[in-house]
């Protein structure tokens, strides 16, 4: 029986004014509805918002070892309910079992981390030039935080937004992707039953036409940040910043991975497999362009081929290799690309064909004889295909990594050391790996990227995500 969700406002869970609702649906069984929630539209975003706004100064001046208290206790309730939270999160974003238990734990990480820094929020003391002066700065919210999150990491996205905002003293309203919204129901759950108060999160689903637009244009939200294509960040970068707001944006990526001469090649072939193919490539930092020096190109290829049709398929409550596609859409979108790269003269080595079976299921593709100028080269697909393209040295491979809008994840496999500190210098990336797929984050480091894959304004996560919620106020204090 699916399960009929609201939205979370001033502390209760309500309809909809619209009274309309939409389904979210198992992508590995399409014909199985999950749950329904709230069309929801400008006028019950704006209750959101002003719920928010009337809850921000009692938030913003509650004592930081109390909010942390709040966040930690939700950390510790999410523990508690991880099993359900990952087959939630399977059974409306399709990932394989690791890969969602991995994500909500993640969520609980973020929480407790978040959680235990909010003790430390203040300030800082610096020594004046002048006598009888105290010199100090000190820290405070923002106001009212507006975050629109996506669909293919639901818990860890949202937790790694929500949590330093809280943590910081800031009210929010959160629109979740509407492909699977359930686990930040979830949260918000968690975080009601820790104690937080009515009013400091509002969770509002419905099409970003309408909530994520009045989110980003409403006058009483402080900060925005977002994440999602390049396309909607850009567009809510401009909304957002018609008054003034604070935005944050974290968008799409065309992540290379360099294989020397120097790699071994099937180490490179098992960090490339990972980093392309897990979580069936709907990751911003999924490596789809592997750049491979020509003296070992053709033993890469046969070695990542191997990988690729190695790979089993299935629903993710059993845990396969490989999960579905999200959607129809996004499954009918990789295919798409892998017409395109067949018709601009890549070849195709393996995969790329739906299967015939229920669900958006795809065979992970490989793709060789790529050009950098060819559409696999420059676009970012967001599926399991891989363009593997090859240089003639290790400089024409920095050349080509970097040589797309994007700039979000890059690594270089390479037993030259140094190439791997060259690699860091001239590679156009916020994060940047060394013998490592280009997924994969720790939560107590900045998080962001350069070019057309950020707003290059504010980073996310550790002490970053903290600083884009706060503002700093200097004190000259004279006796």
């Amino acid at each position: 029986m699916p399960d009929d969700r609201l939205n979370y406002v001033n502390g209760e869970w309500t309809e909809s004014h619209t009274g309309e609702t939409f389904e979210t649906t198992d992508p590995a069984s399409p014909e199985e509805v999950v749950a329904t929630y709230p069309q929801s539209d400008a006028e019950d975003t704006e209750q959101a918002i002003e719920a928010a706004d009337a809850a921000s100064d009692d938030w913003g001046t509650t004592p930081g070892p109390e909010r942390g208290r709040i966040l930690t206790e939700t950390g510790s309730l999410l523990a508690q309910r991880k099993d359900d939270l990952t087959e939630l999160l399977v059974r409306e974003e399709g990932k394989t079992w690791s890969e969602a238990a991995g994500e909500v734990q993640r969520a609980i990480d973020i929480f407790h981390y978040y959680g235990a820094k909010a003790s430390d929020l203040g300030g800082t003391v610096k020594s004046s030039s002048a006598r009888n002066t105290n010199l100090y700065t000190k820290n405070e919210p923002l106001g009212v935080a507006g975050l629109i999150t996506p669909w293919n990491y639901p818990i860890a996205i949202p937790a790694w937004k929500i949590a330093p905002a809280l943590a910081a003293g800031n009210t929010i309203v959160i629109k979740p992707a509407t492909l699977a919204p359930g686990v930040v129901h979830e949260m918000a759950s968690a975080l009601e039953e820790a104690g937080l108060p009515d009013g400091v999160i509002n969770v509002v689903t419905g099409p970003g036409s309408t909530v994520g637009d009045a989110i980003a244009g409403h006058s009483a939200v402080d900060a925005v940040s977002f994440t999602g294509s390049t396309q909607v960040g850009n567009a809510v970068y401009d909304t957002a910043t018609e008054d003034g707001k604070r935005v944050q944006l974290e968008m799409g990526g065309k992540n290379p991975t360099l294989v020397t001469d120097s790699a071994d090649v099937e180490e490179a072939a098992d960090i490339v497999s990972a980093g392309a193919f897990g979580v069936t490539g709907q990751a911003c930092t999924a490596a789809s362009r592997a750049i491979v020096h020509e003296d070992v190109y053709d033993e890469f290829v046969e070695a990542i081929v191997e990988r690729a049709e190695a790979i089993d398929h299935g629903h993710g409550l059993d845990d396969p290799g490989m999960g579905p596609h999200v959607s129809e859409s996004e499954l009918e979108s990789t295919l798409e690309y892998v017409d395109i790269a067949e018709d601009e003269g890549a070849t195709l080595e393996c995969g790329g064909n739906e299967l015939d079976r229920e669900g958006y299921f795809v065979e992970p593709a490989v793709f060789s004889d790529v050009d950098n100028d060819m559409r696999l080269a420059q676009e970012e697909v967001f599926g399991p295909v891989l363009a593997v393209i090859p240089v003639s040295d290790f400089d024409e491979g920095v050349e080509v990594a970097n040589d797309v809008d994007f700039g979000l994840s890059a690594s270089v496999v390479t037993d030259d050391h140094t190439e791997a500190n060259r690699f860091v210098e001239e590679v156009e990336a916020g994060v940047v790996k060394i013998n490592e797929k280009t997924t994969g984050l720790e939560l107590h480091v900045p998080f962001g990227g350069m070019k057309d894959s950020s707003s290059e304004t504010y980073r996310e996560q550790g002490d970053a995500g903290l600083d884009f919620y706060q503002i700093s106020k200097t004190v000259y204090d004279n006796y």
